[in-house]
């Protein structure tokens, strides 16, 4: 295995990300297209996403906002986001950036409509100003460009057919990958000398946003929560109870839209925070190396950006279960596990929390996460112990992989049906 090609897909899978990647995805899609208006000043944007977009952007808080979903999203992107930051789009923009977006909701100058388009993940923006307009459009990815147009022409046009064209494709990825392969490139990484400021990244950024969540009140405060709950001795202070608070708490902060990055995983925030807060909660109450964490900090991540690769950005299903198993092979690792041990626990995983929906991005992620970082020590104690679900159950196979591969035909084909339902109750509620 080439070494520099696998630190090339944590590179393009992993990124720094402002508040939730949908809501952001529309705001850098937004910017770009103002950025277009040649200098006039935006006065009304159209939004057509495609459903899973709609779906997890609805109820997800702006970062360093009271507001929430995709009309604030896009306003704020389209009056003063820098598209430049891609992902951190609105990091840092004036506070009368905000108040001219409230202004534009107010007036129902936003408007959000379905697109009609097979691809999961796809945005088009049209702004307009003064005598201008101008759109841009994303699709296969959160920043993936595909068309700028101004006044009805195209000024950029990357991809016609809207295949992901931005960084290392999931083909790529899926075939370059294996669980075997991963876990012998953990092994062969020098923590110090290879460029895995990416990893070491996730753990510093995500580690601040964690603490953020236990120490102030967010969206459902399952992380606070438990956290109070451990002190009061109602459950015990032990190594999975503080891996669950402290994951838990940087999804409560980041879905209620508090103002600090992530580094994301597959396009999602609390997909990183997953794949990535477990395992340090882990190394740190067991006072590991700095090396060791490192060391399966990456196999966590690596793990989920190749499930990922092969099950679709977006889903019916819930991420947090494919983060979930990067963390309980992570977990696994740093207790001792061989390469046999991490693919028992992906198989227990797979056995466990295979079908949990993905109903969007909002406050109540961080329960979907609590539910699968408890399952993902589980899965990993039971693995050290020789323990897996067999290929008489349900979707597990003998081979990994094919266990794997099951696991995403589920999330690819078999969830179309859920998506629209789940879908139409969403809209529904709006109504």
């Amino acid at each position: 295995m080439e070494k520099q090609k696998v630190i090339d897909v944590l590179n393009s899978e992993m990124e720094l990300a402002t508040g939730c990647t949908e809501p952001a995805a529309i705001a850098f899609t937004a910017a770009t297209a103002a950025k277009h208006l040649n200098g006039a000043k935006t006065e009304s944007v159209l939004v057509r996403a495609s459903g899973n977009m709609i779906k997890n952007a609805m109820a997800a808080g702006i970062p360093g906002t009271p507001y929430q979903g995709i009309e604030y999203a896009a306003a704020i992107g389209a009056m003063g986001g820098d598209p430049d930051k891609k992902l951190q789009v609105i990091s840092g923009v004036d506070s009368s950036v905000y108040a001219a977006a409230e202004k534009l909701v107010a007036a129902q100058k936003v408007s959000v409509k379905l697109a009609d388009v097979t691809e999961k993940l796809y945005v088009d923006v049209t702004v307009k100003g003064g005598q201008n307009t101008a759109r841009a459009v994303i699709s296969g990815s959160h920043t993936n460009l595909v068309l700028i147009e101004e006044n009805g022409k195209a000024v950029f046009q990357h991809s016609a057919d809207g295949r992901q064209t931005e960084g290392i494709g999931p083909e790529e990825i899926s075939s370059l990958l294996s669980v075997e392969k991963i876990f012998e490139f953990v092994n062969e990484i020098d923590t110090e000398n290879d460029p895995l400021d990416i990893i070491k990244e996730s753990i510093s950024v995500n580690t601040a946003i964690s603490r953020e969540g236990l120490m102030n009140d967010y969206g459902l405060k399952v992380g606070k929560n438990t956290k109070d709950e451990m002190e009061k001795g109602i459950i015990g202070k032990d190594m999975v109870s503080y891996a669950v608070s402290v994951t838990t708490a940087g999804a409560d902060a980041r879905m209620a839209g508090a103002p600090f990055a992530v580094v994301s995983n597959s396009g999602s925030g609390n997909q990183g925070i997953t794949a990535t807060m477990p395992v340090v909660a882990v190394a740190k109450w067991n006072h590991d190396s700095e090396d060791k964490m490192i060391r399966a900090v990456t196999l966590s991540n690596l793990i989920a950006i190749y499930i990922k690769s092969r099950f679709g950005r977006l889903s019916a299903l819930c991420g947090a279960t494919v983060a979930g198993t990067g963390a309980a092979c992570g977990i696994t690792y740093l207790l001792g596990g061989d390469l046999k041990a991490v693919s028992f626990a992906i198989q227990n995983m797979i056995g466990s929390v295979t079908g949990m929906l993905c109903d969007g991005a909002k406050a109540d992620c961080s329960l979907k996460i609590y539910t699968s970082i408890n399952m993902a020590f589980q899965a990993a104690f039971m693995a050290l112990k020789g323990i897996r679900v067999q290929k008489t159950d349900g979707i597990v196979e003998d081979d990994v992989e094919k266990s794997i591969e099951n696991f995403a035909v589920l999330g690819n084909r078999g969830s179309v049906g859920m998506d629209s339902l789940i879908l139409k109750m969403m809209l529904q509620k709006t109504k």
